[in-house]
């Protein structure tokens, strides 16, 4: 156990909104080895950047000698959860459902040490897909209060857009997996954003009830901006934590250019540098915090797409904006001789290359004047690209003033 107390680290940092029983539970992780955990569930073939604040918390959690239990909700993602939705989830097949978990569970293995029983990670589908209907609403389903149920906030903001009793289930799902852990691995602790405070609530209720156990819940501050805006948002989606999905020079890229006055709240909640650090380079002045949103951005991209990649994306990024470095990490896309030949159209190229999501998106950055090829802007959509524009086969566009994607002929 380190000597530090790991309520007080995750405190520091930043990471503590709400606390059941908060001196009891402090006292707690001070004196024993506490089994915890989170719950994912794999609605998407990767984790995102909303996840990765949950999963760092996890590690501080283990580097203090507790144990993590990552569970994957196949399970419960049969069902959608309705927090912070204004209209029901998409439903996806069992099959689609244990592939995204499959993705998970390599991502987790990045930050958790899973070897002698140091963390464990299960699936709720393991025991919810098996339950008799009647025999868990007599021993689950006779402990929830409906009144209370509808009071939370996950199920009172969607009374008036329609509430599916589908969805109603999920709290009984949720808080009945905390029992099963309970049960299983003596699981005391549930972990989660912010969002999953009534769901949490609930489930250490139902172990109090059920067991006479005392357990916990603790909930994180949700990623958001000093404007309150939720953080890990690109123009073309989430910020995914898989390099097929959002490249690792993207990915940096988008930490390099946070604003000012969120670097301090990234480095505390996204890396592991001591405080004093963070402190430091917070509090850099005027130009001075570019230094500390290079530090974040390497820091960040290292933990997720591993030392090689990070430092690609740092020499790409110094080899476009800083006058150094390699720009062969820029990301690239290779068209043929023969599309060459017949001309490429602009906004054709756009899609190719991933910098617009759809021809309207591309012709509206070319009439807005976001466009450069080779630094000169693109005034037309109708402009077209042939081999005699490229200079050593490679060409380079610039869709603003930082997203930078090259073109290269292949054969």
């Amino acid at each position: 156990m380190n000597t530090k107390n790991v309520f007080d680290i995750l405190k520091e940092r930043g990471f503590i909104e709400q606390v059941t029983h908060e001196e009891e539970l402090r006292e707690l992780l001070g004196k024993e080895r506490v089994t915890f955990y989170i719950g994912f569930d794999p609605t998407a073939d990767s984790l995102h950047v909303g996840h990765l604040l949950q999963i760092i918390a996890m590690t501080h959690m283990q580097r203090a000698g507790h144990r993590p239990i990552a569970l994957l909700g196949a399970g419960t993602t049969m069902v959608g959860d309705p927090s912070g939705k204004s209209d029901m989830r998409k439903m996806l097949t069992l099959e689609r459902i244990r592939d995204n978990a499959k993705v998970f569970k390599k991502q987790f293995e990045r930050f958790l040490d899973f070897s002698d029983d140091k963390a464990i990670m299960d699936d709720n589908a393991n025991w919810l897909l098996k339950l008799n209907y009647v025999d868990f609403l007599r021993e689950i389903g006779v402990h929830f209060s409906v009144n209370r149920m509808l009071s939370a906030e996950c199920y009172k903001s969607r009374l008036d857009a329609g509430l599916t009793f589908l969805e109603f289930n999920y709290m009984l799902m949720q808080s009945y997996d905390f029992l099963e852990l309970y049960r299983r691995y003596g699981c005391r602790l549930q972990l989660g954003g912010d969002d999953q405070w009534s769901n949490i609530i609930n489930g250490a209720d139902l172990i109090r009830r059920v067991e006479g156990i005392d357990a916990y819940g603790m909930t994180f501050t949700l990623l958001t901006t000093s404007e309150g805006k939720k953080m890990g948002k690109t123009e073309s989606g989430a910020l995914w934590l898989d390099g097929s999905k959002v490249s690792p020079y993207d990915f940096y890229q988008y930490w390099r250019n946070v604003d000012d006055a969120d670097v301090e709240k990234c480095l505390a909640l996204l890396t592991f540098l001591p405080m004093d650090e963070v402190r430091r380079l917070g509090s850099l002045p005027g130009e001075k915090i570019n230094e500390a949103k290079k530090v974040l951005a390497f820091e960040i991209t290292r933990m997720v797409h591993g030392e090689e990649e990070a430092v690609s994306a740092r020499n790409a990024t110094e080899a476009l904006f800083g006058g150094g470095g390699d720009s062969e990490s820029v990301p690239t896309t290779e068209v043929s001789k023969e599309q060459l030949n017949k001309g490429i159209n602009i906004v054709d190229l756009l899609i190719m290359t991933g910098l617009a999501p759809s021809k309207g998106e591309g012709r509206r950055l070319i009439a807005q004047g976001g466009l450069t090829v080779e630094d000169a802007k693109v005034e037309s959509i109708e402009h077209t690209v042939f081999s005699s524009d490229f200079i050593d086969g490679r060409l380079m566009l610039k869709k603003g003033k930082k997203t930078y994607h090259r073109v290269k002929i292949g054969e």
